[in-house]
């Protein structure tokens, strides 16, 4: 095969391509039923399209990029023309200030990503036997897109180590920034997990999930099949009321669950909590094949610790009893800190069409990157994790 044979192609729609050739690149490995990463599959990218959760006038349109060898695909990847900002996670507010301030026109941009969900996957999905030339082509192809409709840049945002540095090598802006994951450490129960704990955090989460349980009803894991209809009701109650309060306007649309209700409820955790009233607060869970990816939290009632029950201590519990490897609990929040969640480094890449502000931002990001490394070390030595000094392992 020669980079002669290598096609690449735009399209507005995955209605274009049928499931098996997107997921082939998507997810590869048929050792598990469960997906790798569940929000780079057909069927999760087809509901946010079908539900018109992007598509026009979200500011998410859909310019799937699809490389092909010939007539079979080996090469693809979600990307987006962005009107704005929002829903990335990854914030560049200051660059697109400093880029107008310049005189230049900052959106549209492009990104390649998953729309709305801040978790860590991979973004240029290839074939492993293709992958190099595959992921050669979907930069240069991007960048080529770019410059030739005059868009002020690309953004590929929570990607993997491996496309970060694979990226660099192809003088793309790097960027590191930070989460708050929970890993697993062998642990058998959430009890072993307190083990881990010095002595006075692992009282004080004790102490929360005795508060929270003491809402006045009882808390559910629901999964597969026992997630029924009605639950996307109670559950959108809860999602507008997070939205509206967060973003000003919910994200997804009513029928983006009523798509993952009919395509993905096996991928799904949903954690309910009802009273005599009703359900009065829920989170909902993406399921990957080592991972689990907390998403979306709401309430109608507040209770004390019930939040942190429902979107953190839940979790842990899930991936103890399924052995995951880790929890991601989304974006921010130092608060996850002191409830085992500890400091990991995020990547992005990044390409500008403009050469002297590219040369700006390379200076800010290298300055950005050791903060940022200095700021996880510095949260990492206030993790709640037992130093075996006796003060906290009486």
């Amino acid at each position: 095969m020669s980079d002669r044979d290598i096609s690449v192609e735009i399209i507005g729609s995955l209605s274009a391509l049928n499931a098996q050739d997107w997921d082939a690149c998507a997810d590869p490995q048929t050792m598990s039923d469960r997906p790798l990463d569940p929000f780079t599959t057909y069927r999760f990218l087809r509901a946010l399209e079908d539900s018109r959760s992007v598509g026009e006038g979200t500011g998410w349109q859909p310019l799937y990029m699809i490389v092909r060898d010939q007539d079979q695909i080996i090469g693809a990847a979600p990307m987006y023309l962005k009107s704005h900002s929002q829903g990335e996670y990854i914030f560049d507010h200051n660059w697109a200030h400093a880029y107008e301030r310049a005189g230049g026109r900052y959106y549209p941009k492009l990104q390649i990503a998953a729309p709305f969900t801040p978790a860590t996957g991979r973004r240029f999905l290839t074939k492993p036997e293709n992958h190099e030339q595959a992921f050669r082509a979907m930069i240069e192809g991007a960048c080529q897109f770019a410059q030739k409709n005059q868009i002020s840049s690309l953004h590929s945002t929570f990607c993997t180590q491996s496309e970060y540095e694979m990226g660099g090598k192809f003088e793309l802006l790097q960027r590191e920034t930070q989460q708050f994951h929970w890993y697993n450490q062998g642990f058998n129960s959430f009890d072993d997990f307190l083990d881990a704990l010095a002595s006075r955090k692992r009282k004080n989460i004790r102490k929360e999930r005795a508060t929270a349980q003491a809402f006045g009803g009882r808390i559910l894991q629901l999964t597969g099949e026992q997630i029924e209809a009605h639950h996307w009701d109670v559950f959108w109650q809860f999602y507008q009321d997070t939205g509206a309060r967060k973003w000003g306007t919910p994200y997804l649309t009513r029928a983006f669950f009523d798509e993952i209700q009919e395509t993905m409820r096996d991928d799904l955790l949903l954690v309910l909590a009802e009273n005599d009233q009703g359900y009065v607060a829920g989170a909902l869970n993406f399921i990957g094949r080592d991972a689990l990816y907390g998403r979306y939290w709401g309430c109608i009632e507040d209770h004390p610790c019930l939040h942190f029950e429902l979107c953190y201590y839940q979790a842990i519990d899930f991936a103890i009893e399924h052995g995951l490897l880790r929890v991601e609990a989304g974006a921010q929040g130092e608060h996850k800190l002191a409830r085992g969640y500890m400091p990991s480094t995020t990547y992005s890449l990044h390409w500008v069409n403009d050469p002297g502000f590219d040369r700006a931002v390379r200076e800010y990001l290298v300055a950005e990157r050791d903060a940022n490394q200095q700021d996880i070390e510095i949260l990492t030595s206030y993790g709640p994790f037992r130093r075996d000094t006796p003060e906290e392992t009486e």
